[in-house]
Formats: structure tokens, C-alpha cells, sequence
């Protein structure tokens, strides 16, 4: 089992979560997991960058990935072959915002019985993740600036966009939620994958 801090990068006052996965997870599902964990909403390209190796899954075409930059299948990997406590990788989500989080693995347990009863989850964090297509974490405290203040010029239309957003608001409950729901989809996709 690892523990991992994930931080979104260029954000004061940090935004944070800490969660706990299998060891062997492969990289697919743990995507899942870290979306689950930040409250994205998956809608987006991403890709993780390991000791100097990007990550990301093939068959996803678009303008921000170049087919000749050797970025590798990341359902071909798993977390434990590639990284060991103390180690600090990236996560990179929405390229155009450019979402960067570093994530740090905390701690490293070797669990007794079987690997399959260890199962993800969100044990602390601090702040809300931004909302998706803010404009990424050099907007976002422009946005946060119209959000808070009614005589921003762009305050109603932010406002009525935003909905219920609360920046300082964080749910451990709720984002150990997302991350189950999130883990148990990662995983019927990687069940459909490998039995194509």
C-alpha cells in the first residue's frame, strides 16, 4: 500500500489531498483515483511524468500530444514498479489549463493477506479543487477575485457560472466517496480493456 500527498502545483494557499491505494495499482486506475480525490470530472487529456518517462493512454488523439514524443501506455504500468517512498512524480490534467500536481508518496506498507482488500481512499486534504475550465492556476485567482467581490465587473457572470463553489470548502467524506466510485469505474475499464 502506498500513501501519497497529491498538490496542485502554482496555487497559494495549497490545495492538497492525501490518499491511500494499492501498491500494484496500475497507472489507468490510479488516474481515476486522483480525479476522484480532486473532484475533477475526467473531461479532459492527461499524463503522468516518472522519473523522466511520460504516461498517458495511446488511443487518445488531440492537438496537445505529438505521436513522436515517446509517451508510453500508462495501462501497461504499475505505481510499484516505478516508484518507492520518498519518491515525488507529476500528474498533469487538461493540458490547455495545465493542471500540474506533484505527487509525493509518503509512506510504504507492505500489506498481510491479500493485495485485492487493500482499497483506495482520501484520508485528508485541505481547499476545494478549482473548477474545470477556469482558466488553469495563473486564472484562477482572477476568478476567485469576481467570485468574491460584487463589484467585480465580471462577479454575476462568474457567480451564476461557479454555481455553489466554495473555495475553502473540502469533504473528506465526500472525496472518499468520488475516490471509490472513481477507483471501481477505473477498474471495470481495465476489465473491458483486457478483454478486448
Amino acid at each position: 500500500m502506498f500513501q501519497l500527498r497529491i498538490e496542485l502545483e502554482d496555487i497559494e494557499p495549497k490545495i492538497w489531498r492525501r490518499i491511500i491505494v494499492p501498491a500494484n495499482i496500475s497507472l489507468d486506475v490510479l488516474h481515476g483515483v486522483i480525479q476522484g480525490a480532486m473532484a475533477w470530472q475526467d473531461t479532459h487529456l492527461h499524463e503522468f511524468e516518472i522519473n523522466g518517462q511520460r504516461y498517458t493512454m495511446p488511443e487518445l488523439d488531440d492537438e496537445y500530444l505529438d505521436p513522436d514524443d515517446n509517451a508510453s501506455d500508462e495501462r501497461n504500468i504499475r505505481l510499484n514498479e516505478q516508484v518507492k517512498k520518498g519518491d515525488e512524480f507529476t500528474y498533469t490534467y487538461d493540458f490547455g489549463d495545465n493542471w500540474r500536481h506533484r505527487i509525493l508518496v509518503e509512506k510504504y506498507k507492505k500489506v498481510e493477506g491479500s493485495p485485492d482488500t487493500v482499497f483506495p481512499g482520501c484520508i485528508a486534504g485541505e481547499r476545494a479543487c478549482p473548477p474545470e475550465d477556469c482558466g488553469g492556476p495563473y486564472s484562477y485567482g482572477d476568478f476567485l477575485d469576481a467570485l468574491r467581490d460584487p463589484k467585480h465587473e465580471d462577479h454575476e457572470t462568474i457567480k451564476t457560472w461557479a454555481g455553489a463553489f466554495e473555495p475553502e470548502l473540502f469533504s473528506i467524506p465526500q472525496a472518499h466517496a468520488f475516490v471509490d466510485a472513481m477507483y471501481y469505474m477505473g477498474l471495470e475499464k481495465r476489465s473491458r480493456w483486457l478483454l478486448a
